[in-house]
Order: structure tokens, then sequence, then C-alpha cells
């Protein structure tokens, strides 16, 4: 594994990249992402409470070969879909959300390189990445008018990297971080930095409600030394239509969706095992156990309805990218995918709040009971949600249809 805090020790060392396998097909990451979810589903209420770097589940992540399952085949990869990668990141964030975040800004720039970079940048990052190398982010920063007011700098010619980022999720654990930054000529880059360069400083500076194991704290670097080699011009990936941005928000769909899946789960295992009916239900005769009151019924089963709508609006959504590819044609085919994108992330990052805010009134008030740690799914999907707004999606899709209008062509739609 790579170094980073661990819950029960302190930080490690770096650790040497060591070969993992490599997933060919579609039905194999599927199975393998199965079998990673479920080895991780028995830790994941200790790891809500303890909000500590996961280490040892990062660990056997980077090991699964699912990091490098984008990869394009001329790099050595499989280049399995978009699609896939959602389908992955679903069925672990299902289980755990928190660990299904951590490489979403991964596949991000793995798209980056692909489309953008050089063939040295896809030599040295990508090869690391089919080695089991994880790469996170540097991208967010505090203190400006708006996300995107970067202060981070290239200096010295574009050899040093000064500034500083927050929610930087999967970095404590990373191998290498794709750090925003301006360069000498204020346009905007794309820096690639192994994680332990001198001057790297990160920080477990999260106290968040939800998402607690993302551990997305802040990074500060101070006169890093910087290859020029490894350094993309970003802003030219969006002056021209892109799908970066829908396929990483796709990811983000998958998470919400996921979230949705896994409390509507529990919220059918608590009603079955240990709910017990209202007592109006009980009296009349209409129910002996929780699970046959016609009003839980009921509502399980319109929850179960959002679900699978949501399910399959991410599955339709991944489809309409897979046949965009990562270099849209031209820019309605480039709407189109972050269109489809939108509604799936609105609506299930909708439906992933109502099913684990309508979990308690299936369940009752024992569910509450903090030794369940079910309020998680909660602060989970509300705090993943927040950081890109429902309602800016929705008037984007509305624009589309009533205006012929494409929606803005940036990194989160």
């Amino acid at each position: 594994m790579f170094g980073g805090r661990s819950q029960t020790g302190s930080v490690t060392a770096k650790i040497a990249i060591a070969t993992v396998p490599l997933i060919i097909s579609a039905g194999e990451a599927i199975g393998v992402a199965r079998e990673f979810a479920a080895s991780i589903a028995p830790g994941v209420a200790e790891r809500d409470r303890a909000g500590a770097v996961p280490a040892r589940e990062l660990a056997a992540l980077d090991a699964s070969g699912l990091l490098g399952i984008t990869v394009p085949a001329a790099d050595g990869g499989p280049d399995l879909p978009i699609s896939v990668a959602a389908e992955v990141t679903r069925l672990i964030a299902a289980v755990d959300p928190a660990i299904a975040q951590v490489p979403q800004s991964h596949f991000l720039f793995a798209d980056v390189l692909a489309v953008h970079g050089t063939q040295h940048q896809r030599l040295r990052v990508l090869g690391d990445v089919l080695a089991g190398a994880r790469l996170a982010n540097g991208l967010a920063e505090r203190g400006g008018q708006h996300a995107q007011d970067l202060r981070t700098r290239l200096t010295d010619g574009g050899t040093r990297l000064t500034g500083q980022k927050y929610y930087c999720t999967g970095a404590l654990t990373a191998h290498w971080l794709g750090v925003s930054a301006l360069d000498t000529r204020d346009r905007l880059v794309l820096a690639f930095i192994e994680r332990d360069s001198p001057g790297v400083h990160l920080d477990e500076n999260w106290h968040v409600m939800g998402q607690r194991a993302t551990v997305s704290g802040g990074a500060r670097f101070d006169d890093v030394p910087v290859d020029p080699c490894l350094v993309i011009p970003y802003q030219q990936a969006f002056d021209r239509p892109q799908q970066l941005g829908a396929r990483t928000q796709l990811l983000h769909a998958a998470i919400q969706v996921g979230i949705a899946g896994g409390a509507l789960r529990d919220a059918t295992w608590f009603v079955r095992e240990k709910a017990r009916p209202f007592f109006e239900a009980a009296r009349a005769g209409w129910a002996e156990t929780a699970r046959q009151d016609p009003h839980t019924i009921e509502r399980l089963g319109k929850l179960a309805a959002r679900v699978r709508a949501a399910e399959a609006l991410l599955a339709s959504a991944g489809d309409v990218l897979d046949g965009i590819g990562r270099v849209p044609a031209d820019a309605a085919a480039a709407a189109r995918g972050s269109i489809a994108v939108a509604q799936a992330k609105a609506f299930g990052s909708e439906v992933a709040v109502q099913v684990a805010s309508e979990l308690f009134s299936l369940a009752g008030a024992s569910a509450a009971d903090e030794k369940y740690d079910l309020s998680r799914h909660w602060r989970n999907a509300r705090t993943h949600a927040s950081h890109d707004p429902v309602s800016w999606k929705y008037h984007h899709i509305g624009n589309y249809l009533l205006n012929d209008k494409f929606p803005p062509n940036h990194g989160q739609l």
C-alpha cells in the first residue's frame, strides 16, 4: 500500500508500487467490485464513526486492479467503458460511499491524461496506475469568490508550485496528486506531482457530518519542485467540446445512486428483522409484524421504484457516454452527454436523500439508535450532494429542452 494514517497507527512512509491484476472485461470488473464491496462491509459503521483514513481498505482497492480499468489500450490498459467505472462505483457506494468517492478524481485524471497527455506523461503516470498507483486531486480552494477562483501558482519558470487546496479526497494515501494552478502567464494548468515530494504538506482537517472516511482534508504546497514535462495545459480541455465533466459527474451520480440503494437495503433489513408494527395496525388485526403493515409496504414499494428509476437513469446516461466516447464529435454530442448525466445526477441525488430520510419513517424510532449508525446514509447523501447544486442541473436540462441552449462547457456538467 501507499503511505497514510491508519485508524490505529501513525503516518507511514511510502511503499513501492506493487504489480496488480489487469482486469480486462466488464464482467470481471463488476465481479471484483462486488467482492471488494463485500470485504469492506463489516467495518462501514466503525469507519463512519471514526472519521479516520481507511488506509487498509484503500490499499486493498489499490491492489484490486479496479483503478486501471479505464486506461486506454494504447497505454497498456483494458480501456473499459465509463459505464463500467460507474457501475463499479455504484456497487462500492452502496456499501461505503466514502471509499467509493476516493477514486473519483483518479478516473478523471486518467481521462485527462488519455485525451491531453503527452506520450511521456501517459507512460509515466498511467504506467504507475496500471501498477496500482492511485491519483488524487488538489483542485478546490477556499477563500476566493468561488471554487474556481484559484490562487495556487506555478513559479520560477513553471518549475515550482506554491498554494493551498482543500477537499483533497484520497490525497493522504495516493501516489500522485493532480494539482490545478495558474502558470506564469495566468493560464490554467494541471501539474502531476508525487505525493511525497518535498514541500507537500497534507492534513486531516476534515470535520463534516457525512462522507467522513474520505478524509478530504487540505494540502499546502511550499515551493514544491515540478517537472515541467508533467504539466498539462488544462485550459485547452475546456476550449473545445469535451466530456471530461460529464464522465466525472457520472461517477458522482453513481455515488448518489449507490447511497440510495444502500439506504433501501438497510431500511428493508430493519423492517424485516427489527421493527415492530404500529400499535393501531396490530390492534386492528392488519399486521402482526412491521413487514405486514400496509402503509409500510406501500411506502417501501414506492421508494424501491424510485431507486430502480435512479439506477436505470444512471445506466442510460452511461450508455450515452459510451456512445460518445472520451472526445465528442461536436458541441451537440457533448451537450447530449452532459444533459443525460445531469438528469441522472439530479434525480439520483434527490432519491438518495429521500430514501435515507424515509428509512426512519419506515423503521421507527428504534432505528435511530446510534448502534446501527443508519443516519450515515442521509449524512453521506446530503454531504456529497451539497457541492454540486441540483437546481443548476435542472436549469440546464430545462434550458436545453425549451430553448435549445447547450449547457456550459465546464468540468462539473
